[in-house]
Formats: C-alpha cells, structure tokens, sequence
C-alpha cells in the first residue's frame, strides 16, 4: 500500500514507511529535466525583444535564419581559380573566375582549386633538405636503352591543372599518377634510342617526345592536367661503371681527334698532288703542241723550198749551201785571204785573238 514521507504521522512513530522508518539517501540524486528545460525557455523568453515570444516572432526567427542560409550560397572564384560544384557530392558544373551562386550546404558546396600554378615532380632524385643533400633514386632512374645499354637518368615534370573536374573526379592519386605516367614515357623514348643520343645531341628530342607521350596518356586517363615542360636533370652511366664508360669515352675522342686530323692531311694533299699533276698534264699538252706545231713548220717549210728546188736545182743547192754555212760559221772567229793577192800565203797576226786576251786580262 501507500505510504506517506511527510515526516510525524501524528502518533508518534517516525512514519515515513510502511516499516515506521525514514528511507536512507545513497549518494546524489540527478538533476530535474523538466526544471532544467523551464528554466532554459525563461532565460530565452528573457533576452527577446517583448513582443516576439508569440507565433510572429518565431516565424520572424524563422525567416532571418532562411535568409542566412541562403545567402551563404553565394561564392566568388579568383582569377587562378576554376569553381567545381557538387550537389550531393556529385559533380554539376564548372564556373569560371568570377561571384556565382550555389545551393547553400548541405544541398550543394564548392571547390576552387589553383589553376594556373605550376607544379613539379622529380623523378630519379629526391630534393636536397635541411638534413640530407639531393639523393638519387635507382629504382626510379636506371633505365634500359635501345642499344641495351643502362642509363642513369633524373628529370623533372612541370605541369598544372586544365580541368578541375576532370583532375578531382578522374583519378586518385593525382600527383601519384602523374608521377607514374611520366616514368613510363620516359622509359618508352629512352627504349627507343641509343646511349650516345640520351647522353649528347639527343637530349632535346627526348625532352620533346616524353612531353608528347606524357600528354596522351594523361589524355587518355582524362586526368585534366597540361604537361607544361619536361626538363631532363642527368643522363650518365650507372655510377658502378662510369669511370670505365669515361675511360671509352675519351678513347672515341681521341680515335676522333685523329681521325678528324688524317682527314685534314688528306684534303690538303690530295688537292695539291691534283693541282701538281693537272700542271704536269697542261705542261705537257703544251709541249706536245709546241712539238707538232714545229713538226709541221718544218715538214711544210722543206715542202716549200722542195717544189722551188724542183723548179732551179742549181741556184736552190747553192743557196741551201750558203744559208748553212751562214749558220755554222756565224760564232767563229773568220781570216779570209785572197789567192791572187801576194801571190802565196801572207804571214798573219791574229788580232782578234790578241783583242780578246787583252780584254780578258784587264
């Protein structure tokens, strides 16, 4: 049954209990809701404005509280920005630079990612730190060239983002997969050349081809990045054997050298023994020509003066006799004597020759 905790009973018992006896209090009691939740409401009630506890004044609540809500739907995207909206967390449409509006939270939210800067990722090396210098990654770096030859290389990948959308919903991992997407186009162009190209004139090419190949995997994954420029760091021999690729290097620099040297000899020999025996050869076409040219003067000239000896054989005889008499005692030294002068010989002194001694001993 019943029973009363009002203390006295009025018989003088405790009371209290079914048992005559007041129940013991064990540790705190908890708080009351109800007092707590009245009290709250009067403090509420206390700090409006009179006149806003009724039914107009919460919708007057009401009504501020939809018009905030609303207004932080608005948004403003900078210049090296690209606006992505999601509704729901799914993709709606992209928004240039610029104030836009958007269902406010939680229907729709906004991204705004950098879209004009430039990033880069090294592949072959790690950056120098504070603690540690630059240090160089094999597994990322040696690589197998045309002429199964190992090459150690590190480059560098700059790019930045074209799509927004693209480059957030496309792919995970978008530094993960650009990385692994650079690697395995410059493992492609180096497969596809030769040493002495990845390490001398062909370095500008390969930068160009592992950009172009860059791309079109990055276009095929619809990634929504543009590869701005490849730059490629060091293209050198595995450190284990560089000291012997240096050692052949400058043994074909010297094979060079000397060859470069022998061809120097060579066209400056061979244009001279040219010009030699061009000279040689016009020498003796001159000559031949001198000689026939002769020839037939002297063959037309003793044809001449035979058709006038046929003509006066006498007179012709005595002629030819005097012209060569003429021509073999022109040089010598002549006494003429007259037969019929004296009639003997004449003792003669040799002037000329006394003439010619006298002057030769002056």
């Amino acid at each position: 049954m019943p029973w009363n905790n009002q203390g006295d009973d009025g018989s003088g018992g405790n009371g209290g209990g079914p048992w005559g006896q007041q129940p013991r209090q064990r540790g705190p009691q908890p708080p009351n809701l109800e007092s707590l939740l009245r009290q709250g409401q009067d403090r509420f009630k206390s700090a409006m404005p009179s006149g806003i506890g009724g039914g107009r004044g919460w919708m007057l609540i009401l009504l501020i509280a939809i018009a905030i809500w609303g207004g932080s739907g608005f948004y403003r995207v900078q210049p090296d920005e690209q606006g992505v909206v999601m509704r729901f967390g799914a993709f709606v449409e992209k928004t240039p630079p610029g104030l836009h509006y958007h269902f406010p939270a939680p229907i729709e939210s906004v991204l705004t990612p950098k879209v004009t800067i430039i990033h880069q990722i090294d592949i072959g090396l790690r950056p120098a730190d504070r603690r540690t210098g630059a240090r160089d990654v094999p597994e990322e770096s040696l690589m197998l060239t045309q002429d199964e030859n190992i090459v150690d290389i590190d480059f560098a990948v700059f790019w930045r983002i074209e799509d927004a959308a693209d480059f957030l919903f496309n792919i995970q991992g978008q530094e993960i997969t650009i990385k692994a997407a650079a690697e395995s186009a410059m493992r492609e162009v180096i497969g596809n050349v030769g040493i002495e190209a990845a390490q001398t004139e062909g370095r500008l090419q390969i930068e160009i081809d592992t950009r172009e190949r860059l791309q079109q995997i990055l276009d095929f994954y619809a990634a929504g990045v543009a590869v701005v420029d490849i730059n490629l760091l060091k293209s050198d021999p595995p450190g284990a054997v560089i000291d012997a690729y240096r050692d052949v290097q400058r043994a074909r620099a010297d094979n060079e050298r000397l060859q470069n040297e022998a061809d120097a000899y060579k066209n400056d020999v061979i244009p001279r023994a040219r010009g030699e025996a061009a000279q040689v050869t016009q020498a003796a076409e001159g000559y031949k020509e001198k000689v026939v040219a002769e020839a037939t003067g002297d063959a037309e000239r003793f044809n001449s003066i035979f058709a006038e000896y046929s003509k006066a054989k006498e007179v012709t005889t005595r002629r030819m006799f005097l012209e060569t008499m003429e021509l073999v005692l022109q040089g010598a030294t002549k006494v003429i004597i007259d037969q019929k002068g004296g009639g003997g010989v004449v003792p003669y002194l040799p002037l000329p020759e006394l003439q010619r001694r006298a002057g030769g001993g002056n």
